[in-house]
């Protein structure tokens, strides 16, 4: 096999968590145009309705799936259904997520569960259930976990994100070592300043400048330059990559004065 086919994923079925939004809509289409056959799960069908079209003008194919991720019970109805009607699963993408720029003794208690349940204990059940399917059945996976720049580097203002985000990271290596030798990877893409539904609160023309000032090149990222990352993680051409943080940011993490 030559080292381009190994970023080809035909006959593979990736399940993507989050994929009615901008950024995982984008890393589905990735996936989809390499050759997998994409799940695009989220809580609102009309919302994954512009992913979908998106991903068959690319020559992909996409499916959505109604999951409530921050339900376990949920996630394992997903599994469930997925393999009953594609029948398998090979790449899990966790990347459902909320924000907030509550000011920190502002914060209530419902906004810290609310932010915890999805951001977090989403990819808890996810890795859990799907982990277990792959286990069971002598199989490997890949698991993309999404995190943050924030998860990282603390970022001001956003106090139950960050935490939530650095948490992600925590686990995405714990369940690393976990599973190495069962052939699941578990890996952590960050993506950098990306504008999307998520960020808009926090984006002001103070943080953008901000942010400028601490991004070597100077600019923000596009949605589609998470593709190649997704791509390298998900495919037999990251099959020696595990546990690591795949960092997408223009420089920002390299950045200091």
């Amino acid at each position: 096999m030559s080292d381009i086919e190994r970023f080809k994923l035909d006959g593979k079925v990736a399940v993507v968590i989050g994929g009615t939004g901008v950024l995982c809509g984008v890393m589905a289409k990735g996936l989809a145009t390499a050759g997998a056959k994409v799940v695009l799960v989220g809580r609102s069908e009309e919302k994954a309705k512009a992913n979908i079209d998106m991903i068959a003008s690319a020559g992909g194919e996409a499916v959505f799936e109604a999951c409530d991720a921050s339900s376990k019970a949920n996630v394992e109805a997903l599994l469930k259904n997925v393999v009953d009607k594609l029948g398998s699963v090979d790449i899990l993408i966790n990347g459902a997520g909320v924000n907030s720029a509550t000011p920190f003794l502002e914060i209530a208690e419902d906004e810290i569960d609310r932010i915890l349940s999805i951001n977090y204990k989403g990819v808890v059940f996810a890795c859990q259930v799907f982990a277990k399917h792959w286990l069971d059945a002598g199989k490997a996976g890949s698991i993309i976990n999404v995190g943050s720049a924030s998860g990282v580097t603390p970022l001001s203002r956003v106090f139950t994100y960050s935490a939530s985000k650095a948490a992600v990271h925590n686990l995405s290596k714990n369940l690393a070592r976990e599973w190495a030798e069962q052939g699941i990877r578990v890996n952590t893409l960050v993506p950098g300043f990306i504008p999307a539904e998520q960020n808009k609160k926090v984006l002001t023309p103070e943080r953008t400048a901000q942010i400028m000032g601490h991004t070597p090149m100077k600019r923000f990222g596009e949605a589609h330059e998470l593709a190649g990352a997704t791509l390298l993680l998900a495919s037999g051409a990251g099959s020696f990559i595990t546990g690591t943080e795949i960092i997408v940011d223009g420089g920002y993490a390299a950045m200091t004065i």
